[in-house]
């Protein structure tokens, strides 16, 4: 073919038009592409902006909205398993009883005709809210997020599972060490007084015994968190590991004061809450101290006047 030939098909009509489509196909996705690209800016620009007060309570609004709604569903579910969460409370309270030699069956009593439907409905609120910790931990690592910086926010995935395995896992250190402590400790109590004297018989009642075991659980699930919340605020570089070893002998004094507050009244059961306690703060500080932002100059140097004043005065 000449060029001649050649030239005169690429100006030929359609040639043209299929160059102008390609051109206008191409422009039109570069349109496409910037559009997109500023529409990610604009979406980054909004996430990034600053809520107002009224912003935020909305905010709050729908995040609780949400929990609560899925709190009763779980509640619901826990209302169907009920006497299988029940078997699975008393358990400690049975082996205590048949240690203790106790006369007669384990039994649990209610004292009113609808007292049993109102503890089985506590017992359905707390299988719930064990149920539906994944999702209330994510509404509230969803409400803290928008204060938080981009790389913060990947956090998010890690926070709700440790913050649920911490959660359920306090509870059934509580269930596994507390339990039979407390309830060893109390049966003991059970028997005749003195030679000839009167009988002691525990009558325990099913209400009673949900309460004590939710405030136990709920104890212990709320103080495994402590590693976290620990973790959270030194990554957000409100406390640092220097703060923390320096607060730790108040801790310790606080950690046994809870535990007498949360627990029966015996040493036992008190180390039982206390040492773990101390034992997570530990942890928390070598946590804080890997992951937290370091302290700065004028810590480091306040602590090592501190510790100085007090070698001194030692």
């Amino acid at each position: 073919m000449s060029q001649e030939q050649v030239a005169a098909k690429s100006d030929s009509p359609e040639t043209t038009g299929a160059a102008a489509a390609a051109g206008a196909a191409a422009a039109a996705g570069a349109a496409a592409a910037g559009s997109g690209a500023a529409a990610a800016a604009v979406e980054d620009a909004t996430e990034d902006k600053p809520m107002s007060f009224w912003e935020h309570l909305d905010e709050l609004r729908k995040r609780l909205v949400r929990s609560i709604l899925v709190f009763f569903a779980a509640c619901f579910v826990g209302w169907e398993v009920r006497e299988k969460l029940l078997h699975f409370l008393t358990i400690p309270f049975v082996q205590a009883w048949r240690e203790q030699n106790l006369p007669g069956d384990p039994s649990l009593h209610f004292g009113a005709p609808a007292a049993a439907f109102v503890a089985y409905f506590k017992l359905s609120m707390l299988g719930g809210a064990a149920l539906a910790s994944p999702f209330i931990f994510y509404q509230l690592w969803s409400f803290i997020a928008p204060g938080l910086y981009a790389r913060e926010k990947r956090y998010v995935i890690p926070f709700v599972l440790f913050s649920t395995i911490l959660f359920v896992g306090g509870g059934l250190f509580g269930w596994r060490a507390a339990f039979p402590i407390s309830f060893g400790y109390f049966l003991s109590m059970a028997g005749t007084v003195g030679s000839g004297g009167v009988t002691i018989t525990p009558t325990v009642m099913m209400g009673d015994y949900l309460d004590f075991v939710a405030q136990l659980l709920l104890g212990f699930g709320l103080i495994f968190e402590l590693p976290l919340i620990v973790l959270f605020l030194s990554l957000a570089g409100v406390i640092n590991y220097l703060q923390l070893i320096l607060f730790g002998r108040w801790f310790v004094f606080a950690a046994f004061v809870l535990a007498a507050i949360l627990t029966p009244p015996d040493i036992t059961s008190q180390l039982v809450m206390a040492v773990p306690m101390c034992a997570l703060y530990v942890v928390s500080i070598g946590l804080a101290y890997v992951f937290g932002k370091p302290p700065t100059d004028a810590q480091r140097e306040a602590y090592k006047k501190r510790k100085e004043k007090e070698v001194s005065k030692g």
